[in-house]
């Protein structure tokens, strides 16, 4: 099915749909074979939310790369709990995470770019490959806004990385939709956004962001723009 299903089509049938219908209708698309990855950003806290207000019968995963802040493990727990909700958790290979990290030490990531894109290869886009593997659609919380490199992301596309589709439902949202959205459902969030973090991934390769600098301006703070992304979505 993944090869062979009609995007062009599967874009024309949900043009003009909000997020949640959006939702609403890959549900009835895809049933079980579709699930959020979440990273329990602001975005993925709007999806899980409309998610759960539709009698979601997909799954829900998260990518535990072992260096997150002690706060998302935190949110983890209260949106669990808030939702009342099974989320999948998802580590990476141990033999292979044991050898990189003997071999070239816990900070790795800050002495070079190829090295910083390997540990994130271990910790994140394995994991997640072998996720995708099993279903034929994933949902993503990306937006345009967020970086350069997300520019021309498109709501229902072609992941050729992976070899399936995905959804990328508040692709046309600002991030003021994504507050207003949130205070006005009670949606549970990861306090760091309070503390400057806009965009929040592994501890040591995130900080609060300085005056003046863009979204993405707090992961990755040491390499260019251009190549700021982990491997889980290739420009």
């Amino acid at each position: 099915m993944k090869s062979n299903y009609d995007i062009e089509q599967l874009k024309t049938r949900t043009a003009g749909l909000s997020a949640r219908e959006l939702l609403e209708a890959i549900a009835g698309e895809f049933g079980e074979r579709i699930a959020l990855a979440t990273s329990f950003g602001a975005e993925d806290q709007v999806l899980t939310h409309m998610l759960c207000g539709l009698g979601w019968r997909g799954g829900i995963f998260t990518l535990d790369t072992g260096r997150l802040h002690q706060e998302t493990y935190n949110l983890m727990a209260q949106t669990r709990e808030h939702y009342g909700i099974r989320i999948e958790v998802l580590v990476p290979d141990t033999k292979s995470l044991e050898e990189f990290v003997s071999e070239y030490g816990p900070n790795m990531f800050y002495d070079s770019v190829e090295l910083r894109k390997k540990c994130c290869g271990i910790r994140k886009v394995e994991p997640l490959r072998r996720k995708l593997n099993s279903l034929d659609a994933w949902i993503c919380g990306l937006r345009r806004e967020q970086a350069v490199s997300r520019a021309s992301l498109d709501r229902i596309e072609w992941d050729e990385a992976n070899g399936l589709i995905k959804i990328n439902p508040l692709a046309d949202w600002t991030g003021e939709m994504v507050w207003k959205f949130i205070r006005d459902n009670h949606v549970p969030y990861n306090v760091l956004h309070d503390r400057g973090y806009p965009s929040i991934g592994c501890s040591p390769c995130t900080r609060a962001l300085k005056d003046g600098e863009d979204i993405r301006g707090g992961r990755w703070w040491w390499e260019h723009p251009q190549t700021k992304e982990c491997g889980l979505h290739p420009a």
